[in-house]
């Protein structure tokens, strides 16, 4: 193991200890992914001014954040659009559609969404996911960027597991030494969350941030080759851990907070 990791090593243990060695579990923080699947392209639009002068103005101001908006990198046939919802709290979370109906601001803000008629509907569906946070990666960040005009590339991973104990396993394996690795290498996360609730448990999910496509691939060629990646990944107790991964790009709205 070089210098270099061994400094990030000990940066990001002191991430997960307080100076009593007492875990951050509180501090961890909760995350809903939501993904709106949307009838067509053109409805992307009214959804995009819902989101972005309604809720999640809302949602700050129950203190939520920093949200992140998200569009596919790439044209497809489904149109999606996608939230990063961080929170203290499971109830800050799962509670704020409820407190919504109190915010008198979000209500008249929402008012031409929340009229929506039936047989023109902006939705199809709306998937959700609820993750607690990694304590090696407890809280939602993102760096800054290095001068450029091209929008950053962040890619999202869900790494299902063949059992719940694999997948706690998984989560071990992170927190015991993977992400130091990501950061020499390049690969920088936003969030890291093991889903509480979903429709691919168990699995983790977490999300990495890139200057373009050329730094993403330049960055897990260097984790790939990574010495301590290659003593790691040979642990006899993660074997197994993973059984399908799910990958996909995303770009950032105008209005995302991240």
């Amino acid at each position: 193991m070089n210098y270099r990791t061994n400094w990030l090593l000990a940066v990001t243990m002191l991430v997960c200890w307080t100076e009593a060695g007492r875990t951050l579990a509180e501090e961890n923080q909760l995350l809903e992914l939501r993904t709106y699947t949307l009838v067509d392209q053109a409805a992307e639009a009214k959804l995009d001014a819902y989101l972005e002068d309604s809720l999640i103005p809302a949602l700050v101001k129950q203190g939520l954040g920093p949200i992140g908006a998200f569009d596919q990198a790439a044209d497809g046939e489904t149109v999606e659009v996608m939230l990063l919802i961080p929170g203290p709290s499971v109830e800050s979370v799962t509670g704020a559609a409820a407190k919504l109906a109190s915010q008198r601001d979000y209500l008249e803000a929402a008012k031409d969404y929340l009229a929506t008629p039936p047989n023109q509907p902006v939705v199809k569906r709306i998937r959700s996911e609820l993750l607690r946070s990694f304590d090696c990666w407890p809280q939602v960040t993102v760096p800054k960027q290095r001068e450029s005009d091209q929008q950053r590339l962040f890619e999202l991973r869900v790494y299902e597991s063949p059992t719940e104990n694999f997948g706690e396993l998984k989560v071990e394996m992170f927190n015991a030494g993977e992400v130091p690795i990501f950061l020499d290498s390049g690969v920088i996360p936003v969030f890291m969350g093991q889903a509480l609730v979903g429709d691919m448990m168990p699995n983790l999910t977490y999300m990495t941030v890139y200057d373009d496509d050329a730094a993403r691939k330049k960055a897990w060629k260097n984790f790939s080759a990574h010495p301590d990646w290659q003593v790691l990944k040979q642990v006899k107790k993660y074997k197994g851990t993973v059984s399908k991964i799910h990958k996909s790009d995303w770009v950032p709205k105008s209005y995302s907070q991240l």
